[in-house]
């Protein structure tokens, strides 16, 4: 067991290297404008998962032999009936900081309770340039080759862009912007329904440059109401990422209630303890969600 955890200590060590290699530093997006946060294209990405302009659910569909629902699709089975068929599998996607949460629901939840936590993030990714990876392809090839039964979903701190949505490029924060980005959101949404995944979406944390924390604010507020409006659950993270007066703090308080260093030098990734500490509420609901909570294993009782 202790090399199991050692293995994932040091792929979560190279996993936030390389996002450190690769985040915005504050005082302009892009050096390459072409690719993501200064990367290189994956190699690994198939022509179908690099584009200028984003798939359409059915285009996807059509490519990755994949069927397609809308939103509005019949909703998944409660995972609290699969949890008593024995099979709960937790899919976690999204960027380096979906990498650190991966990390922390893998110590915390896989093996338990029927739990198994499978890892979809990738470094350097996200939703507003699809002209790198093309996420919604992306994740409808990895939903074919290992179907989950809730999705977790962690995006946004390469967003800050502007996107490419119907010919024209809409530069970020604009109206223009957050409409096409809650398509995307929807996009991605409808997808991980259509196969048959319960969807949790977990905000961004509260980020150390004002600058920087202004953007994902904006990120944040899309999120939010699209979550709302698509009847999704959303875990929110400012709240345990901040001090008692609603700011960046590197050092919170850890179970003992001592200081523990939470964040990552660059004031936006999430050391080990940081990446338990927003892991935490979302195990929390999915045990809930399963009924395999503290609460719900309580017999209950009348007065």
């Amino acid at each position: 067991m202790r090399t199991g955890i050692n293995g994932l200590t040091a792929a979560l060590v190279v996993g936030v290297v390389i996002g450190l290699m690769l985040t915005p530093d504050g005082r302009g997006w892009l050096r390459h404008p072409t690719l993501m946060l200064g990367g290189t294209a994956n190699a690994s990405a198939s022509p179908s998962e690099v584009r200028s302009e984003p798939a359409r659910p059915e285009q996807v569909a059509q490519e990755q032999g994949v069927a397609f629902k809308p939103v509005a699709a019949p909703p998944a089975t409660p995972l609290k009936t699969r949890a008593a068929q024995g099979r709960l599998r937790i899919g976690v996607f999204g960027d380096s900081m979906a990498d650190g949460l991966w990390t922390a629901l893998y110590r915390d939840l896989n093996g338990k309770d029927g739990f198994q936590v499978t890892k979809f993030s990738e470094v350097s990714t996200g939703l507003s340039r699809y002209d790198y990876v093309d996420i919604q392809a992306k994740t409808a090839r990895q939903l074919r080759e290992t179907p989950v039964d809730a999705a977790v979903v962690l995006f946004g701190t390469n967003d800050a862009q502007g996107i490419s949505l119907d010919g024209e490029v809409h530069a970020f924060g604009t109206p223009g912007w957050k409409v096409a980005y809650a398509r995307r959101i929807d996009d991605l949404v409808a997808l991980l329904r259509s196969q048959g995944a319960t969807v949790y979406w977990v905000g961004l944390p509260k980020m150390k440059r004002a600058g920087f924390d202004a953007k994902m604010t904006i990120v944040n507020a899309v999120v939010r109401e699209r979550m709302a409006a698509l009847n999704v659950p959303l875990i929110e993270t400012t709240g345990v990422t901040a001090n008692a007066a609603g700011e960046y703090e590197a050092y919170l308080p850890g179970a003992s209630g001592r200081p523990q260093l939470m964040r990552a030098n660059d004031g936006i990734h999430m050391t080990m303890a940081g990446y338990r500490r927003i892991g935490a509420p979302v195990a929390e609901r999915l045990k809930q969600d399963a009924g395999l909570d503290a609460a719900a294993a309580q017999p209950q009782t009348t007065g």
